[in-house]
């Protein structure tokens, strides 16, 4: 059998260019939605910013990194297509042909699971391609004319499921022979929960917060991270990030749970954002040093001053959610907000310093960077 052709360094950095035009667009849209006197595009920006930042963002990033994982050229065509989603918002909004192009990207990335489990079937790519199922369903529901806030649950599916796959593809090694059982269970309640609230939208979104606190058990019980976080430097760091990112997705379990869905307001603005600040960039700040070496062989070597925008994103959103969300004090919560933004932008301001900074070790001949799985 011919092994497919694996994808070329100079490949990946227009798609990861692309990523990060997203994720610069959707932070400025966030300055606009908060009220910053920063100068209006002529298109309103504002209105695709979480599509900017779920789609073209995160969905870019986890594509590349699957499309590098499969190493078949032809699993570029995934992030690329969310890559051109993501211009097209900017450029033509809400349009139809920047929603089929998020779809197809989203189809994509299940081709690239299907191609993945052919090679090695299991527990925790399954709960990817869930993952990229959700993304497909939010898309689909979005062409077919529900609200994208309707659709949250899926996106939230599509976010969740993917870092719980990777994380038990991570914990198998020390985990009990129930493990897998359990994580299957809370992936079933999450799948459950996501349908029911289109069904149902008042029980159906308690259902789906209590499939949160579900999947937010499994993981604070299973992970590995629980015995990493007493080690030192790089295995700390993830660690750390980890378990704050598991506390705001419990978070956001219990707000779903208690108080059900809803579409706009402060609690919409503090659910949302504890699933996508505070779970979903805290666990790309503390992946991206393998991450990137692994996806543009790039050293991302790790230094204390990680922690700087880590502690800022963290404290900053609880600032917002407790008393700008909670309290209703809106000076706090604009402001909050834009020290949000300033933490995504510090840490890739950092990631950006480490990764180009002639090291003394990084001036040797180095090993191949290591796969993404071997994130602790």
């Amino acid at each position: 059998m011919t092994r497919p052709r694996p994808v070329p360094v100079s490949w990946r950095s227009p798609v990861l260019a692309a990523g990060a035009f997203a994720l610069l667009t959707g932070l400025y849209a966030a300055l606009l939605l908060l009220g910053v006197p920063v100068p209006a595009p002529r298109r309103p920006l504002e209105e695709v910013h979480g599509p900017l930042m779920v789609f073209g963002f995160v969905g870019t990033l986890i594509g590349l990194e699957r499309a590098v994982a499969l190493g078949a050229r032809w699993a570029l065509l995934a992030p690329a297509c969310s890559g051109i989603g993501a211009l097209l918002l900017v450029l033509t909004g809400e349009s139809l042909a920047a929603k089929i192009m998020l779809m197809t990207a989203a189809v994509g990335l299940l081709g690239i699971y299907r191609a993945l489990w052919r090679r090695q079937p299991g527990v925790a790519l399954l709960a990817q391609a869930t993952g990229a199922f959700g993304w497909y369903a939010a898309t689909l529901l979005w062409l077919a004319g529900f609200p994208l806030a309707e659709a949250v649950p899926w996106l939230v599916t599509f976010v969740v499921a993917t870092i719980l796959g990777e994380r038990l593809e991570l914990a198998h090694v020390a985990l009990a022979p129930a493990g897998p059982r359990w994580c299957l269970a809370a992936l079933a309640a999450l799948t459950v929960g996501a349908t029911a609230t289109l069904l149902w939208t008042g029980p159906g979104g308690h259902l789906f917060g209590v499939s949160l606190l579900a999947v937010t058990a499994w993981l604070s019980v299973s992970d590995v991270a629980r015995r990493t976080v007493r080690g030192r430097g790089l295995p700390r760091y993830v660690a750390l990030g980890l378990l704050a990112g598991y506390a705001w997705l419990g978070l956001a379990g219990l707000l779903w749970a208690g108080v059900g869905a809803t579409a706009a307001g402060a609690r919409y603005d503090a659910t949302l954002h504890a699933v996508f600040l505070g779970f979903t960039m805290s666990m790309i700040f503390v992946h991206a040093p393998v991450i990137l070496p692994a996806v543009l062989r790039r050293p991302l070597p790790y230094r204390p001053v990680l922690y700087a925008p880590l502690a800022l994103l963290h404290g900053s959103l609880l600032l917002r959610v407790a008393v700008g969300d909670g309290l209703g004090v809106e000076s706090v919560w604009r402001w909050a907000g834009v020290a949000n933004v300033a933490a995504v932008l510090g840490f890739l301001g950092c990631a950006i310093a480490l990764s180009v900074r002639r090291l003394p070790s990084a001036a040797r001949p180095s090993a191949p960077a290591p796969p993404a799985v071997a994130v602790r």
